[in-house]
């Protein structure tokens, strides 16, 4: 799948997801609305009979639109104006079985004006499982305190919408899963496809770095092949030196992939010991400098006088000093200049390796040490590798419980920075 076209897919899903959950919160928003619409009228319903009813057992057999119309002071407050003496517990009856026959199944408080004191007596909560207790709601006024009414508060209308919206909850919940899923899937169809070029890439790189040598051996074999290369030694010599350095080269290019799967297929054993740091890195260092890339480079030291040990596998951690400076030497336009400092700071060491190379963009430094990784370099290819070296060094740098980072040098190239916990 091409780029352009893997940003077009994500870029109508991304709108698509977008357009069905905005929908999804209208749809969802109307009906709150519809349902608290309807949670008014069936409460103005509901105690409109109740007063309707307070009337017939008073003897009043008045018309039931002739009732006088349900206060609404708030959302959750309502108040009926009854001209008849109402009686506590024919309230209480007749509000339960009202509410109910409404299918409203929440808690509910009410109290009685009594026109004598002017004032909300009787205060008391029905709980939505049909409990009663004190209620502790200040009931505001808001009729005329010289006449019959009763008011009713519904703290908590909740039980109410969530069991009218709980299609909606169940929808959305549905929605929200089958969004994650979607968002899990193209993910992983992004990480597939950067594998996959990954993969590609370090083929490519393999294929070149094995043809290289194995058209260099098979040229050399076919000369010294020839019965006349017996009459110029020499140029025997010569051919039978490069096949054996083009062996060795594959031979390299071989291993570092082997010890990779070998370090991924199994538990990295580190065997530990007690190194002085300072002769460390300057054997290291004298040993790099008769490598090809070594001879290439003028390294500098900085390095204290005093003693100063630390815990390593000593095999590993001089592979790992390796790869930064063949690194440091591989990715530099011009003379590489290296220079190694080695600070103490508080309770760690570090071990700054300060280069002039091309450097490393900001967005690339934390994926140089993901495996096959390579920075991009567009369509020019000039550095050789299969990007194993800073895996390598990563889980080394694990495996110790150190920790390495990479920052830009003001001078142009870039600063590896090792640092190293010393325990006490």
């Amino acid at each position: 799948m091409k780029g352009k076209t893997l940003k077009y897919i994500i870029l109508l899903a991304t709108i698509t997801v977008a357009g069905v959950l905005a929908l999804q919160f209208f749809f969802m928003r109307n009906s709150y609305d519809s349902s608290e619409k309807q949670f008014r009228e069936s409460v103005t319903v509901a105690l409109k009979e109740v007063a309707w009813q307070l009337l017939t057992a008073n003897g009043n057999m008045a018309n039931f639109d002739s009732i006088a119309p349900v206060e609404l002071v708030t959302n959750s407050y309502y108040i009926v104006t009854v001209d008849a003496l109402i009686d506590f517990e024919l309230l209480k009856f007749h509000l339960v079985e009202e509410l109910k026959k409404h299918q409203i199944y929440t808690d509910f408080e009410f109290a009685i004006n009594n026109p004598l004191t002017g004032q909300l007596e009787q205060k008391t909560m029905i709980t939505a499982r049909g409990a009663e207790q004190p209620s502790s709601y200040v009931f505001p006024a808001g009729a005329n305190p010289e006449t019959f009414y009763f008011a009713v508060h519904f703290p908590d209308r909740s039980p109410y919408f969530h069991a009218r919206l709980s299609v909606w909850y169940l929808f959305t919940g549905l929605l929200l899963v089958v969004i994650l899923f979607f968002g899990y899937t193209l993910s992983v169809i992004i990480r597939q496809r950067q594998l996959s070029q990954i993969q590609k890439d370090f083929i490519n790189n393999l294929t070149h770095e094995l043809k290289t040598p194995i058209s260099s051996i098979a040229l050399s074999a076919k000369v010294i092949s020839e019965e006349k290369i017996l009459e110029n030694p020499k140029r025997l010599f010569e051919y039978a030196q490069i096949i054996q350095n083009q062996n060795n080269r594959m031979k390299e290019n071989v291993e570092k992939v082997l010890n990779l799967a070998s370090l991924e297929k199994n538990k990295l054993h580190l065997n530990r010991e007690k190194i002085e740091l300072n002769d460390f890195i300057n054997a290291v260092t004298e040993n790099f400098k008769h490598s090809d890339a070594g001879k290439k480079a003028t390294l500098t030291l900085n390095i204290s006088q005093n003693q100063t040990y630390i815990i390593a596998d000593k095999f590993h951690f001089s592979n790992l000093v390796i790869n930064i400076l063949e690194n440091s030497v591989k990715y530099c336009e011009k003379e590489p200049q290296i220079k190694i400092d080695i600070q103490k700071i508080k309770n760690h060491l570090q071990i700054r390796f300060t280069d002039n190379g091309i450097g490393i963009s900001k967005k690339y430094r934390k994926k140089i040490f993901n495996r096959f990784y390579r920075v991009p370099t567009g369509n020019v290819h000039n550095v050789k590798g299969f990007g194993l070296g800073l895996d390598y060094v990563r889980k080394i740098v694990k495996a110790h419980k150190w920790v390495i980072k990479v920052d830009e040098n003001p001078e142009g190239g870039s600063i590896f920075t090792l640092i190293i916990p010393q325990r006490k």
